[in-house]
């Protein structure tokens, strides 16, 4: 095993590809557990949130892929601070054990309409457990590789595990296609969705038998040896003035902006074409799956070229530019991917005519309340069909309509009524919907013939190459800004706040503001305004770290 420190020459050895390749490989598949959820939250709603009505349980869904990433930082606490003082390889050995175990059981679990309740609850906790390991995962890999690479080489040499993330979400998507193909999407929504999920116990046999054959970090093992660790990483880290403000401006002029960039690029993009543009998942995931290859070597260039001239002008670049461009590329996905939505539209704009007091905002963090308003009622029907609609202000008390071009269809009360009523009134409701909008040219799902494949595929990429320069030199610039003793916990937490609550957050919120607001481009503030608020704070306050010797 190579023991190169970072004042030695940059000259890549075997041992460096071992540290490289180790390291990556058990990485990819840690991220391939996590992201099989986000990839099948449509399909999770529908087997462990039945309770709820379709717009809660998806919203609710999506808060159960957030709820991994809502532990990450406690994980990053726990796990980062056992890295920093019992060592990087066994840390992150441990957590890629918890990781594999808790998405094979949730592959095992059984669904709500078998145990009720107890299903969503354990699915959740399976989710924290993930998210927990997550949060100790990615800084001990990221510590471990950089501490064995030279100078002049660390944004190259932990660009390789910036890719993992990545590869991790294609290889999840490539074996979710897989099973849709063989199986067919009736088989797999109803029992096939498991099989992705129980495939990752023969990951973790081979990343367990991977991470065993490593030995621990050079810088690690010197600074033990001269008696140099921390044995308080966490207070060091961030209760004392120096390492907690550099800690807070990483987050703040960093990892926040590069997370939602990240999962805008990756994650939302995903949803905005099979929630809102009801692309079928089959091509959606195709098309993600070929932007993803067309994208991912541009980690490595960006790790590369961040050698070079820096990591800042890099990561904030890459969020400067998304955020300027957001707005046009998702109208051009809607352009490109389902242009018969955009007609429509154009030529029978929908109107929600409601008294705005009666509307909430239908973000249910606990799943336990029913949206029952006629303004509700009409909003989440309009926002499950991806339906763009404006609003008009109605008298206090007055039922709120739905008005399709010239037709005009009554929303109705769910609430104080017998089911029997209720369901009266919805098949109404949404029968009378469905026939206007359909005439009025809203396709219930994207029609294959008129998507430009070619041209959604280019604007994917684009996507993912911001995806690219966000994160390509992050893991060297996070792994720079703080010293050996408390590497691991230091660099962890920022990144898992910004990616764990900035980014992971942004699918649920981005949603929940599209049903409130009619706009389906409403969602992309979230993004933009963190993105900006990243490029300001990283260009003013935060260092240029390419030169550093971490060996200190």
């Amino acid at each position: 095993m190579a023991t190169v420190t970072a004042g030695q020459p940059a000259q890549l050895t075997q041992g460096h590809r071992k540290v490289i390749v180790a390291s990556s490989l058990g990485t990819v598949f840690e991220w391939y557990d996590f992201y099989l959820y986000g990839s099948l939250a449509a399909i999770i709603a529908k087997q462990f949130f039945t309770a709820l009505n379709p717009t809660s349980g998806f919203i609710f869904a999506l808060l159960a892929f957030a709820a991994g990433f809502a532990v990450r930082p406690f994980g990053a606490l726990v796990f980062g601070r056992l890295g920093d003082i019992i060592g990087r390889k066994y840390t992150f050995l441990v957590t890629i054990v918890i990781m594999g175990l808790s998405t094979f059981l949730v592959g095992i679990l059984p669904t709500y309409a078998t145990i009720g309740i107890a299903a969503p609850i354990i699915l959740i906790l399976l989710r924290l457990a993930q998210g927990l390991a997550l949060g100790g995962e990615y800084g001990g890999a990221a510590t471990y590789v950089a501490e064995h690479a030279p100078m002049g080489k660390r944004g190259l040499y932990t660009s390789f595990i910036q890719t993992t993330a990545t590869l991790g979400l294609f290889l999840s998507l490539l074996v979710i296609l897989g099973c849709r193909l063989w199986l067919g999407n009736e088989a797999f929504e109803a029992w096939g969705w498991r099989i992705p999920f129980l495939l990752s116990v023969i990951l973790l046999g081979v990343s367990v038998w991977i991470r065993l054959q490593l030995n621990e970090s050079p810088l690690f093992q010197q600074m033990k040896a001269e008696g140099k660790g921390s044995k308080a990483p966490i207070t060091e880290s961030f209760l004392t003035k120096k390492n907690g403000s550099i800690a807070l401006l990483a987050l703040l002029g960093g990892t926040a902006g590069q997370a939602v960039v990240w999962y805008a690029g990756q994650f939302y993009a995903l949803f905005f074409l099979t929630q809102t543009l009801k692309v079928d998942p089959t091509t959606a995931n195709l098309l993600i799956a070929g932007a993803l290859i067309i994208g991912t070597p541009f980690f490595i260039v960006f790790g590369w070229l961040s050698d070079k001239i820096g990591r800042k002008p890099i990561i904030l670049g890459g969020c400067l530019i998304a955020a300027l461009t957001y707005f046009p590329i998702f109208t051009g996905l809607t352009h490109f991917a389902n242009p018969a939505v955009e007609r429509a539209a154009a030529t029978s704009p929908v109107v929600v005519t409601a008294d705005p007091d009666a509307c909430t905002f239908q973000f249910n963090p606990v799943g336990t309340s029913k949206f029952t308003d006629s303004c509700d009622v009409a909003k989440g029907a309009l926002a499950r069909g991806g339906v763009p609609y404006s609003n008009v202000e109605a008298p206090a008390g007055t039922l709120a309509t739905i008005s399709v071009g010239s037709t005009v269809i009554n929303s109705y009360e769910a609430a104080g009524i017998s089911a029997e009523e209720s369901a009266a009134q919805a098949a109404r409701f949404n029968g009378e919907l469905k026939a206007a909008l359909t005439a009025a040219g809203y396709p219930e799902k994207a029609d294959p013939a008129q998507i430009n494949k070619p041209m959604v595929l280019v604007l994917l990429t684009i996507l993912v190459l911001y995806v690219t320069m966000v994160y390509g030199p992050i893991a060297a610039w996070l792994v720079e800004l703080f010293p050996t003793r408390i590497r691991y916990t230091s660099m962890s937490l920022p990144y898992h706040i910004g990616n764990g609550w900035f980014g992971g957050f942004l699918p649920t919120t981005a949603f929940a503001l599209v049903a409130l607001t009619g706009d389906i481009y409403y969602g992309l503030w979230y993004p933009i305004v963190i993105a900006l608020m990243t490029v300001v704070i990283g260009t003013f306050f935060t260092p240029e770290t390419k030169d550093v010797d971490i060996s200190k």
